[in-house]
């Protein structure tokens, strides 16, 4: 018999309240967000705080710049997330239903496109404001791996984003569709927790290489390493995870159950792998970068 977990009995939503007969609530995944918002800007501030981290002692930011650059950011996120979801992953739906891009409380948001955004975001905030671009990413940078902790935990909460069919022991049965019988398995179909995988990963794994980095190499000192650690670690995390994460379903079809949105022959890249690969080139070049620099 197969060794499997069946999945907890989590609700999505923390708590629900109906007023005037419209009712409200607040879900885990909307809490993540926050809590992911509120981390980040501790981390920022404490490094801002600590003069000695940075070149000639002298923080990029004040603690007052960084709560006005957490309103471009939170911009940013939302924005580019939905856009990128809508280019990206469903471009031709949303063309034949444009109005459905606003409704962003149905789902749908890309990790990618809210990066583009806060780059965006930051881009225009620190230019006005006439802080340097690359220290303000790198103290960004180091701030994030909370919240994407967070944000892939609230998915395992909301059953989403699950992983592909697996008979290991630590697979999880999911509840609705994923539940189904799915290829050589079977009875109900178990499935990697990909986003715990993930949660490992891009959180725990690489928001403690940033921290070591920062607390203890000093690499704040080197404009551009720590922005670019993030990116080729979280590229090379999701790069790894697509392997066992279900493909979306806009990719998958009878001749391409592996949902890969390119591919020649049976080889191929999945949407994730592919919009991770500028990602790890771009954030190699800023680690060479700043170790050129700084020798």
């Amino acid at each position: 018999m197969q060794a499997v977990l069946t999945f907890p009995n989590l609700s999505p939503e923390l708590f629900s309240f109906t007023i005037g007969g419209m009712s409200f609530a607040l879900r885990w995944y909307a809490l993540a967000y926050i809590a992911g918002i509120l981390i980040a800007w501790w981390l920022a501030v404490r490094a801002v705080r600590c003069p000695a981290l940075w070149p000639a002692q002298t923080p990029p930011m004040t603690p007052k710049q960084i709560e006005d650059l957490l309103t471009w950011i939170i911009l940013g996120v939302i924005l580019g997330g939905r856009l990128g979801f809508v280019l990206f992953y469903q471009p031709a739906y949303y063309l034949q239903n444009p109005m459905e891009i606003l409704r962003v409380w149905e789902g749908g948001m890309s990790f990618h496109g809210g990066m583009i955004g806060v780059i965006v975001g930051t881009w225009l905030y620190t230019a006005r404001q006439g802080v340097p671009r690359l220290a303000a990413a790198d103290l960004i940078a180091h701030s994030v791996p909370p919240g994407l902790l967070l944000g892939r935990l609230a998915n395992f909460v909301n059953a989403e984003l699950w992983g592909r069919p697996s008979d290991l022991p630590w697979a999880v049965i999911f509840p609705g569709n994923a539940a189904q019988e799915c290829g050589q398995l079977t009875g109900l179909c178990a499935r990697h927790p990909s986003q715990l995988y993930e949660a490992a990963m891009e959180g725990l794994i690489l928001g403690g290489l940033l921290l070591w980095l920062v607390y203890r190499r000093g690499a704040f000192r080197r404009p551009g390493l720590v922005l670019g650690t993030f990116l080729a670690g979280y590229g090379v995390a999701r790069f790894i995870v697509e392997f066992f994460r279900q493909p979306d379903a806009q990719f998958v079809s009878p001749g391409n159950p592996l949902g890969l949105a390119w591919h020649i022959g049976g080889y191929g890249l999945t949407m994730g792998q592919f919009l991770s690969l500028p990602m790890i080139a771009l954030g190699l070049w800023f680690i060479w970068r700043s170790r050129t620099r700084a020798a």
